[in-house]
This record gives structure tokens, C-alpha cells and sequence, in this order.
């Protein structure tokens, strides 16, 4: 099998984890705790945390509706995090390539994963 060169190798340096270890937003007990949970719990956890700065009211937010962004935006950001390229993301996500730069600059990955190069 013949070895990935350099020039193809576009997404390996990044990774949510080290970004968020950067900024000091998590650490290593931390993210033990995080992965002793389900997504589903560590949604709801977030929502709740959330909703407690604001007495409960998070009125006007239609979360039903818009939770399939999040949901995107995590699993762009997974993709992107776990693959050695653009295209072995999008190929990931079942995408075309133009799809997946496309779906890239609609949710700002880029910016996200700028500091992290």
C-alpha cells in the first residue's frame, strides 16, 4: 500500500480535544468524566447548564427544529478531527467533496480549528 504523502495529509494536526486543551477549557480528568457519559446525557447536561443561567427560559429557541445543525456541526468537527484529509472527511460523511467545502464554510470550521495549526 503505498504511504500518504505530506501534501495529502490536510486535517491530521487537528483536534477538538487539543484545541479545547489549548484554550483550558478541559483537561485530562475532565475529559475522563466526559467519557464515562452518553452523548444523549452530556446533551442534556449542557442544556441544563445552559438553561440555568437563564432561570429556565429558554424561550424562543426552537431546539426540536435547529438541533440537526448541532448535531452537524459535531460531526463535521469529529470528521474533520479523526481523518488525515478534506476528502477522507467528506468521503466519512458521505459526501462529495464540494458538498463537504461547502458544509465547511456554512458552519466556520475553519475558524475553529485556525489556532490548532
Amino acid at each position: 500500500m503505498k504511504a500518504l504523502s505530506n501534501k495529502n495529509i490536510t486535517t491530521k494536526s487537528k483536534s477538538v480535544i487539543k484545541y479545547l486543551k489549548n484554550q483550558n477549557i478541559v483537561d485530562d480528568p475532565t475529559l475522563a468524566k466526559i467519557n464515562s457519559l452518553t452523548l444523549e446525557d452530556l446533551i442534556a447536561v449542557k442544556l441544563e447548564l445552559s438553561a440555568n443561567h437563564i432561570n429556565n427560559r429558554l424561550y424562543g429557541f426552537d431546539f426540536w427544529r435547529q438541533s440537526h445543525y448541532i448535531v452537524k456541526e459535531a460531526l463535521l468537527k469529529f470528521a474533520i478531527s479523526t481523518t488525515n484529509s478534506k476528502k477522507d472527511a467528506a468521503r466519512f460523511l458521505g459526501l462529495t467533496y464540494l458538498e463537504f467545502r461547502r458544509v465547511q464554510e456554512r458552519y466556520k470550521v475553519k475558524e475553529y480549528f485556525a489556532e490548532d495549526i
